[in-house]
């Protein structure tokens, strides 16, 4: 034996070989998951599962089972001896498939999110591959040089195109939230990063809309600042914040002896999908010193189409931003950026001494090592899922996929209000994916709340077993249904979730 094999001691590697085998196996179990929702799509416009050649429905969807079914179903057992090898492995992977919701299928209009896309699958495949860390450049160049270059062309498109603007990556919009009100602490009030929250003029207090997401109480909490610090602004009948109601608010909390430090505002609420009036609140936040955030991880990939953008006009008066690429752009969970006017905001705000980590900045005072922007040190290359989508399908392509999910949701809502049983609580069209109605026989919704509230309910239920799987939210009549559409939607599927609504309606109301 000659070489480096025969080295006393060494043997030979075959990881490579062992990679493709799994791969290869694991494709034979994905790629049917995958095929399965795409042949189930031209059922859906029927309203109901279709029957194969046995006569056997089968829902793509979602095999629905309760907790404790599910755990006498999987059955799952770690080994505390030697593993079970292929086998175990495969057949683990094919029970989480079985007993898992298949995004891809048509009839998942629940969440603000829905599958990925091939080259989602892609992406994380080579993130899988590299398996390294953003923290700092010396072991992550490419992807530190890529999160830079694709935060920037972001935020350029939100309008910060100062020489320092750009983002960071966070592990979803929760996360990106809560930096953003760490930056903003720190950066208006610079003693509170080493005194805590400490402020002479007396305690904090955020705003937000009344239909905000919850991240923002959340992240007060983690800060140290309370729940009750956050003060919930009133919206118009739109559902966007009422800017006199926020400029009342801030004087009370200044009457009152506290200091507002920071205003949450929404670009596509959770609910209704409404979009706040950016340039109305900004005026305000100026007048008073407060940080400006906008929460665009639902609404913000708007800024890619010609027709919406306007929706967030003035976003490039805020601070700091939010958005989401992983809902309404398909990209893989998770996939978030904090994005904002001046970088080097973001480093004073967050950078401590770690001179075992962190080493200094280049002679033009860029920061390579990430990590020193961001409240994280592990950190995935989530941004690489957005830079490989765009260039897959370019600026132009998300504008046809993001074009084309508005102008579903708009024929959702032409839909539903020509039909009887029906009431809208959403704009026609709405302003972004997301349909609210209620179910109301021959166009009168219930008197009391709680009936809509149990029609809604058990409509859902049902629902799940035609293969459409939709949510609801609380409302001044009761519960009502809010179904997400997204760039994938087919109109027949929309067509086919009517039908199944109208069916099961009439079992729910007798």
């Amino acid at each position: 034996m000659s070489g480096i094999s025969g080295i006393q001691g060494l043997e030979p590697l075959n990881r490579a070989g062992e990679v493709e085998h799994l791969i290869d196996a694991v494709k034979a179990l994905i790629v049917p998951f995958v095929r399965a929702a795409d042949e189930a799509a031209p059922s859906k416009a029927t309203g109901q599962l279709a029957l194969n050649e046995e006569g056997v429905a089968r829902n793509v969807l979602v095999e629905s089972l309760k907790p404790e079914e599910l755990v006498k179903q999987l059955a799952l057992s770690l080994p505390k001896a030697e593993g079970r090898g292929e086998e175990g492995l495969l057949q683990t992977i094919q029970d989480i498939l079985q007993h898992s919701v298949n995004t891809w299928d048509q009839g998942f209009l629940d969440k603000l999110y829905a599958s990925t896309n091939a080259v989602g699958v892609v992406t994380e495949l080579l993130l899988a591959v590299l398996n390294t860390n953003l923290h700092v450049y010396q072991v992550s160049p490419a992807l530190s040089v890529i999160e830079k270059h694709t935060a920037n062309a972001l935020a350029n498109l939100f309008g910060f195109t100062g020489p320092r603007a750009g983002g960071i990556s966070c592990p979803g919009g929760s996360g990106s939230n809560l930096s953003s009100i760490v930056i903003a602490r720190n950066t208006l009030y610079p003693e509170t990063k080493t005194a805590g929250n400490v402020c002479a003029s007396g305690p904090f207090v955020l705003f937000t809309s009344a239909h905000g997401h919850y991240s923002v109480e959340k992240a007060a909490v983690t800060c140290g600042l309370g729940s009750t610090s956050v003060w919930t602004v009133p919206v118009d009948a739109s559902g966007c914040m009422d800017p006199s109601e926020l400029r009342a608010l801030v004087v009370r909390a200044k009457a009152e002896g506290s200091t507002p430090l920071y205003v949450n505002a929404t670009a596509g609420t959770t609910v209704l999908g409404s979009y706040d009036p950016f340039e109305a609140i900004s005026a305000i936040c100026r007048e008073h010193n407060l940080w400006m955030h906008i929460d665009a991880s639902w609404g913000g990939p708007a800024i890619f189409s010609a027709q919406h953008r306007h929706k967030l006009a003035g976003s490039h008066l805020a601070n700091s931003l939010t958005v989401n690429p992983h809902k309404m752009m398909n990209v893989p969970v998770t996939c978030s950026f904090l994005l904002g006017p001046d970088m080097a905001v973001f480093h004073r705000a967050n950078t401590l001494p770690a001179g075992y980590l962190f080493h200094a900045p280049t002679d033009d005072g860029e920061i390579w090592d990430l990590a020193d922007l961001t409240l994280q040190c592990g950190r995935r290359g989530d941004s690489l899922k957005l830079a490989l989508s765009w260039i897959y399908y370019g600026a132009a392509g998300f504008e046809r996929q993001i074009d084309g999910g508005f102008a579903t949701a708009a024929y959702m809502a032409d839909i539903l209000s020509e039909r009887d049983d029906f009431v809208l609580v959403s704009a026609n069209p709405p302003p972004c994916l997301q349909v609210c109605f209620y179910y109301a026989p021959c166009g009168k919704i219930a008197d009391a709340s709680e009936e809509n509230t149990r029609r809604t309910r058990e409509m859902v239920a049902k629902l799940v077993r035609r293969g459409f799987m939709i949510d609801y939210a609380p409302g001044e009549s009761g519960s009502f249904f809010r179904v997400v559409v997204n760039c994938q939607t087919l109109r027949g599927t929309v067509d086919g979730l009517v039908k199944a609504l109208e069916a099961v309606g009439r079992e729910v109301v007798q």
